[in-house]
């Protein structure tokens, strides 16, 4: 649905978005997410057409968003971090006002703002001034409004900012219904956990560069290997972390006094030989568990950290059959998945 392919943009000397490639299936929830300044909001303006990109191009729906703009534009709704809302407009009168900049007529618009309305759950609002709303309610009525003229691409910056965790509740639910609705859409959003309960693909940016892309399952495991493991022990580490490196596909990742992290490529019979090597050899191992990869500790696993996490494992700021994973150094060197 949406194809990214070396997409650049440069303020003077300055290279906000670097050689960003990317592609979005249709159907996909895609997250996306990087620290501040990674370059995501101006990726974003730059796919709804509203900045124009210093090099590279984007297609949707297999359209060329530079030479057909405006037919691009009734391809895309957007909602962004921070939307305006007149004064004295009540909830109907708003989606009155956009249906008719999109030239509906006004039996479809009342059909389509009252379908709309109902699937966000502001049916019981039509009356009710837009101002006098709740900022979850806002944030709802913004996302109806993005879909009156049925676009085949939702686009979010931010939709979960400034909402309480009822309404954040609210917006997850409406967006895994879209989803499920056969939407395609784009969010980035702080919180990295209710993007792993939402997405099937995400897009990590940091400094200008996309470091890691494609299904969240895939992700993981290039970053992580097919498994992690966690030892935890009374005694003998380095002896551990000798046999543990004597296996093929073992990477340590930390170690220690009383814990070892690793990933590894083994099977369960194959764990349990090195478990009980290590106990021959006078470890004393008092348990070990697999832990699952999550999107907090990839992502601060691609961007080495060196990035803040905001709040409840949050950030600023995901793609099937788009890139697996960037080297931190040459960060477009992706390897495409099939999907």
């Amino acid at each position: 649905m949406l194809q990214i392919d070396h997409l650049c943009k440069n303020y003077g000397k300055f290279q906000a978005v670097k050689d960003l490639s990317l592609h979005v299936p249709r159907g996909d929830l895609f997250g996306f997410v990087g620290p501040n300044g990674a370059g995501k909001t101006t990726t974003i303006r730059m796919v709804c057409g509203l900045m124009r990109p210093t090099a590279g191009g984007i297609a949707i729906g297999g359209m060329d968003a530079m030479t057909h703009r405006k037919e691009i534009k009734k391809q895309i709704g957007y909602v962004p971090d921070f939307f305006g809302v007149y004064d004295n407009l009540k909830v109907k009168e708003y989606m009155d006002f956009y249906g008719s900049m999109y030239r509906m007529n006004s039996k479809e618009i009342e059909k389509i703002s009252d379908d709309l309305l109902e699937l966000v759950g502001l049916s019981d609002k039509k009356e009710v001034f837009v101002d006098t709303l709740s900022r979850g309610m806002k944030q709802r009525l913004c996302v109806a409004r993005a879909l009156l003229h049925n676009p085949g691409l939702l686009v979010l910056d931010e939709p979960n900012s400034g909402l309480d965790p009822r309404a954040r509740v609210e917006m997850k639910e409406l967006l895994l219904n879209l989803k499920s609705m056969g939407k395609t859409i784009v969010i980035s959003s702080h919180i990295l956990s209710e993007l792993s309960e939402m997405c099937n693909s995400i897009g990590i940016m940091d400094h200008g560069h996309l470091v890691a892309a494609g299904r969240i399952e895939d992700v993981m495991e290039s970053v992580f290997g097919s498994g992690q493991l966690i030892i935890t022990l009374e005694e003998g580490r380095e002896r551990a972390l000798r046999i543990a490196s004597e296996y093929a596909g073992v990477k340590v990742h930390s170690a220690g006094e009383r814990e070892i992290r690793l990933s590894h490529t083994m099977s369960k019979r194959e764990i349990a030989k090195m478990i009980g090597v290590m106990i021959a050899n006078d470890v004393v191992v008092t348990g070990f568990h697999k832990q699952e990869g999550d999107l907090e500790t990839l992502f601060m696993r691609v961007t080495e950290g060196d990035a803040g996490i905001e709040g409840d494992a949050g950030i600023e700021g995901g793609a099937g059959n788009a890139n697996a994973v960037g080297q931190r150094g040459g960060r477009n060197d992706a390897v495409e998945s099939n999907h």
